[in-house]
C-alpha cells in the first residue's frame, strides 16, 4: 500500500527520515540486539548535527529506563529540546499521564511507549484521551516466532523478555486504544546493517491503517526506499547515522531518486 492510497488518495505523504539516540548512562550507545553496547556519542551534540542535516524527526530512547525501573532523564531531554527545530519523540520508562506531561513541559513533541502499555493496555488510552493520539507513538520491539498466528511476537524490556503476544496483534490493538504510530523495531535485523526486515514490515502494514516507521536493519542508502516500498511511512536508523556509514542526505536522495516524495530541509522545522 502507498503512502498516497493510505492518505485517502488525494496527497502523497512525504517520507520521513528519523535518526534515533539510544541513551543508557547519558550517552549515545548502539550495538546489536541491543547487546555488545558502543559508545556512540553525546546526545545533545548527535541531536544539533541531525537537525543540522535535515533529519526529519529525531527519536530519543532511554534504553535502560523500562529495565531498571526508573523515568526517562527529563533534563537531558530539555537540553535536546533546546537545540532543536524538528519534532523530537522521546521514549523510556513511560507510565503514566504525569510522565507524558512532565515530558511535553520539557519540549518533547511525542512519547514513545512499549513496555508499560503492554503491561496495562488502558495507558495508550489515557494518554490519547488526554493529549491527543498524534503525541503518541506506540513502539512494537518484534522478532520471529512460529507459535504466534502472525509468525511475530512482541517482545518487552528492550527486547529482552517475550511478552506472549503476537506482534501484529498487539499493534492493531494499540491502534484502537489510540495510538498515533507505529515505531516497528525488528529485533531480528536490529545492528545488523543487512536492511530493514522487509516481511516484518508488510505484514504490519497489512493490517494496519497508521503511519508506520520502520526501525532496524539500515546499512546502506538503498536499504531505505526498500522499506518504502514495503510500507514504511518513515524509516528510522542509528549506527549508520552515528558512525557516518550512511548520512541524512544520502537516505532522502535515494528515497527520491525511487519515486518517493521526501521533505527538503526547511520543510523539516517545527
Amino acid at each position: 500500500m502507498s503512502a498516497e492510497s493510505r492518505s485517502g488518495g488525494t496527497t502523497t505523504l512525504a517520507i520521513r527520515v528519523i535518526p534515533c539516540l539510544d541513551v543508557k548512562d547519558g550517552r549515545v550507545v548502539k550495538g546489536t540486539h541491543f547487546t555488545d553496547l558502543q559508545d556512540a556519542g553525546d546526545p545533545v551534540e548527535l541531536a544539533f548535527r541531525y537537525g543540522a542535516e535535515g533529519a526529519d524527526e529525531l527519536t530519543f530512547l532511554d534504553i535502560s529506563a523500562s529495565e531498571q525501573g526508573r523515568s526517562t532523564m527529563v533534563e537531558m531531554v530539555k537540553r535536546c529540546a533546546e537545540q532543536l527545530f524538528i519534532p523530537l519523540t522521546v521514549g523510556g520508562g513511560i507510565r503514566s499521564v504525569e510522565d507524558v506531561d512532565l515530558l511535553l513541559r520539557a519540549g518533547a513533541d511525542k512519547v514513545s511507549v512499549n513496555t508499560a502499555a503492554i503491561m496495562r493496555p488502558e495507558l495508550i488510552s489515557e494518554i490519547a484521551s488526554t493529549f491527543g493520539s498524534q503525541v503518541l507513538v506506540i513502539s512494537v520491539d518484534a522478532r520471529r516466532e512460529r507459535s504466534q498466528s502472525s509468525g511475530f511476537e512482541v517482545t518487552t524490556h528492550g527486547g529482552k523478555k517475550s511478552a506472549g503476544r503476537d506482534a501484529v496483534a498487539w499493534a492493531k490493538e494499540a491502534s484502537e486504544r489510540g495510538a498515533g504510530e507505529v515505531l516497528l523495531n525488528s529485533m531480528d535485523a536490529d545492528g545488523t546493517q543487512d536492511g530493514f526486515d522487509l516481511e516484518m514490515i508488510s505484514a504490519f502494514r497489512q493490517t494496519l491503517t497508521l503511519p508506520l516507521i520502520a526501525s532496524g536493519g539500515a546499512g546502506k542508502s538503498e536499504h531505505f526506499p526498500a522499506a518504502v516500498e514495503a510500507g514504511a511511512d518513515a524509516v528510522l536508523a542509528a549506527s549508520v547515522f552515528h558512525f557516518d556509514i550512511v548520512t541524512i542526505e544520502d537516505a532522502k536522495s535515494s528515497i527520491s531518486a525511487a519515486g518517493h516524495t521526501i521533505r527538503t530541509h526547511s520543510q523539516g522545522a517545527k
